[in-house]
């Protein structure tokens, strides 16, 4: 197989790996994983994968050592580098959210902005953006990487930090508050300009995107089958959300009354209050199944 028929994509280890890993999976790619290695297997003979963590991609699907990748918002601002943004993915470490960067400081503090930082110091992973957002403001302070840990540094190490939180209970856990919010950041697809250009390599990003959006659009939503009279058919489809209309056909029955079949799409987290209610509508023969893929 020649170079250009093979995508070079990355995918982010850590806290994403198994979200990332799971989601391949639902996507159709049977992805295996050897906990020694770095290459997964994703059962395409046209990907070759590589996992790397979510910070370093950036620079290297930019540079062109990837074709594409999984990375956050967060590290393409950091790295600022100029990528091809295929789409957003909505799911994290947490469950499908996007999640929040953000100043925050002790709760006893008297900072209440970011002019007071003035002649402070800020801990964060994000010490490119977090300069970028002082400079804007005109505040002088001094900004250090921070490995780890960034919540339990402040106030007795700094006096703020800059960190990402998906419900900011780490950050309430460790009696800080927040300030002010930097950006909303997700994971994104993106591509090297290089690779979008090929018409080859386009076209399979496209497709990776496409099933990759399906699995997520699935994830929480299931299928409803169920039978109706005819005379029922309106009540039966007055309690229905659906995702578009519902599918409703006849039905071959030897009886006088004219059955029809009703099929639809709904948020999982409202069947325990609908069937109940189709129930008392009029339909008969409800059955839930669950979805691999949704293409809107």
């Amino acid at each position: 197989m020649s170079e250009k028929q093979q995508l070079r994509i990355g995918l982010p280890k850590g806290s994403l790996q198994n979200s990332t890993m799971e989601l391949f999976r639902k996507a159709g790619f049977p992805v295996t994983v050897d906990d020694r290695a770095y290459s997964p297997d994703l059962g395409d003979d046209e990907l070759w994968g590589v996992l790397l963590r979510a910070q370093e991609l950036p620079e290297y699907i930019a540079h062109g050592v990837l074709d594409c990748g999984l990375t956050g918002y967060d590290w393409i601002l950091e790295r600022d580098v100029d990528l091809v943004e295929v789409c957003d993915l909505l799911y994290a470490k947490g469950g499908m959210r996007p999640y929040k960067w953000v100043l925050a400081v002790h709760e006893n503090s008297g900072i209440e902005g970011w002019e007071g930082l003035q002649g402070k110091r800020i801990a964060t992973e994000l010490v490119d953006v977090t300069k970028r957002f002082l400079a804007e403001r005109g505040v002088e302070a001094e900004v250090e990487f921070s490995w780890g840990a960034t919540e339990a540094k402040c106030p007795d190490l700094v006096d703020a930090v800059v960190e990402g939180t998906e419900t900011g209970s780490t950050l309430r856990a460790n009696n800080l508050r927040i300030i002010d919010t930097l950006f909303t950041s997700c994971t994104k697809f993106v591509a090297n300009k290089e690779a979008w250009d090929d018409p080859w390599k386009r076209a399979k990003i496209e497709s990776i995107a496409l099933l990759l959006n399906a699995a997520l659009e699935a994830e929480n939503k299931v299928g409803l089958k169920m039978n109706a009279r005819e005379e029922d058919l309106a009540a039966v489809i007055a309690c229905l959300p659906a995702l578009k209309k519902p599918t409703v056909s006849p039905l071959a029955n030897g009886g006088d009354d004219r059955w029809v079949a009703v099929e639809t799409i709904v948020d999982a987290k409202i069947v325990k209050d609908l069937i109940p209610a189709l129930k008392a509508a009029g339909a008969q023969g409800i059955i839930e199944y669950p979805l691999s893929k949704v293409v809107i």
